[in-house]
């Protein structure tokens, strides 16, 4: 299999285009040793009018908040990282891809006072159709409540920087050893947070319910789900939920940009629901998968069209 450090293509670095191969960095590189540098991940997908990138600005808008709440400054705007996207998804001729802006520190010191430190800005983008198999879209995923926890009311741990997703590896190795597909993360408070990279959502009595974002990424594909769900008229409720209110939940499922919508069919050694994926599930799904290849008419200011 094709590494991604072999993969032919060009990259963004730093406003520049250049060959996947020269997009390199020092070892020394400030952020490779401390994990602070901010990230996001984002999706282009083909519709019967060209490659659209779903939410770019709602992507981009998140990235610097993640940047301003480690006090990263970034050295462009955010028209620059949203043409930047742009032009990445054309110039390698992806119809549909996975986009990877970051922003991190260079290799001027090290030392956790990150004094007068450069900060670097790239932009990759290749395909990656699913994060996990296929057929988990159908068939759903059995999830472990993990032993890591998600710190409560810190800003930083909920933003999306790289050094969080320590933790969130971690948790997702714990599950895999023990036969699981995914982790699903408590708060410091014992109430759920989110998987290892997803958003959760429960279903019970025909309303929507999701963690606050007390301990939770504030996630792109979570804020769509709600404004799909609200669309059919489902109720949406957001706050503070236990681990008693998801094994007892008549559906449930992970959202995410790399995840997409994934049915949770068992949670350790609990079936959820009939231990299927749920009819509600299933609508949402569908009208999520239509709504980013661009099959329905709503929320048109969504997409940004790759020309």
């Amino acid at each position: 299999m094709t590494t991604l450090a072999e993969k032919k293509g060009f990259i963004w670095f730093d406003g520049k285009i250049v060959n996947s191969e020269e997009a390199n960095v020092h070892v020394l590189t400030h952020t490779l040793h401390y994990g602070l540098g901010v990230f996001e991940g984002v999706r282009a997908y083909e519709t019967s009018e060209g490659t659209k990138i779903f939410r770019l600005n709602d992507h981009t808008e998140r990235l610097f908040s993640s940047a301003l709440a480690v006090d990263l400054e970034i050295p462009y705007s955010k028209d620059e990282i949203n043409q930047a996207q742009i032009e990445i998804v054309k110039l390698n001729n992806l119809k549909e891809a996975y986009i990877r802006p970051m922003c991190f520190y260079g290799s001027g010191s090290l030392g956790l006072r990150a004094d007068d430190l450069k900060v670097h800005t790239i932009v990759a983008a290749w395909e990656w159709p699913s994060y996990m198999a296929p057929e988990v879209f159908e068939k759903g995923i059995k999830v472990k409540i993990s032993s890591y926890k998600r710190e409560r009311g810190n800003l930083v741990s909920r933003s999306k920087v790289n050094g969080n997703y320590v933790k969130s590896m971690m948790a997702l190795k714990e599950a895999l050893k023990e036969g699981y597909d995914e982790a699903l993360l408590l708060d410091t408070e014992n109430f759920i947070s989110e998987g290892s990279g997803e958003n959760l959502f429960v279903i019970k009595n025909n309303e929507l319910f999701t963690p606050n974002l007390e301990a939770s990424l504030d996630g792109i594909t979570r804020k769509a789900i709600i404004s799909l769900a609200e669309e059919i008229g489902m109720k949406v409720n957001v706050s503070d939920l236990t681990v008693e209110d998801i094994l007892s939940a008549e559906e449930l499922f992970f959202t995410g940009t790399a995840a997409e919508v994934v049915p949770i069919t068992q949670v350790n050694n609990q079936k959820i629901g009939s231990g299927a994926r749920g009819e509600v599930t299933e609508i949402l799904q569908k009208n999520y998968f239509d709504q980013v290849r661009g099959k329905r008419s709503s929320f048109p200011e969504w997409h940004t069209l790759v020309s």
